[in-house]
């Protein structure tokens, strides 16, 4: 029996789809129910940020996890397989028609990724003031409490609706299956089998 830890939301349903294409079965949550027993998986239902928490602690044996949160979190897990899915960017906002100087003093960034901003602008041998913020971050520039942001872009919709427009491209994010080591130790060939079939099915699709 594996123990699989899925973030709430899109990335979860998408993740139990592939699972049914594998096995043929229907895999769905009850109701409001955050766990869902079958007869070879247990699958828990947490928040985005916590999923690789659960892996490391070897509350879940493997998880689905966007490579951004892993980044940010640094967290000793196996990074079996990147499934395609998710596919964001973690980007630099600024004000429309503002750009990116580096050189400028008293640079200050306002995110609530402050582990990748931090190394970003470490690996340029810049300073700057980070400022975590835990939503509506693109109100920051506005007001005048950062220069500019650090945050998930998908569309670039949420930036340009508030006046703001990517300056920069950090990093390039997707969906990714992990495992904790020991559980990869114990469980060795049932993880491997899944991560197989998982694998097959995201070749298909980018064949297709």
């Amino acid at each position: 029996m594996l123990t699989v830890a899925l973030p709430k939301g899109r990335i979860a349903k998408e993740t139990l789809e592939i699972f049914e294409r594998i096995f043929g079965d229907s895999f769905a949550f009850n109701d409001r129910k955050l766990i869902l027993d079958t007869p070879n998986f247990r699958f828990l239902l947490v928040r985005n940020q916590d999923v690789a928490t659960y892996v490391y602690h070897q509350a879940a044996d493997i998880g689905v996890v966007g490579l951004d949160t892993l980044e940010e979190q640094g967290l000793d897990v196996i990074r079996l397989l990147d499934l395609k899915r998710g596919i964001c960017k973690v980007a630099i906002g600024m004000r429309n028609g503002e750009k990116l100087d580096l050189n400028k003093p008293d640079i200050k960034v306002a995110s609530k990724m402050v582990n990748i901003t931090k190394r970003y602008f470490e690996q340029r041998a810049v300073s700057v003031e980070i400022i975590k913020l835990y939503g509506s971050i693109e109100l920051a520039p506005l007001i005048g409490l950062a220069d500019m942001i650090v945050d998930v872009v998908e569309t670039g919709a949420t930036m340009k609706q508030n006046g703001l427009e990517v300056v920069e491209d950090i990093m390039t994010s997707s969906t990714y299956l992990i495992a904790n080591k020991n559980s990869y130790i114990t469980k060795k060939n049932e993880i491997l089998d899944i991560y197989e079939k998982i694998n097959q099915v995201i070749k298909a699709e980018q064949k297709a």
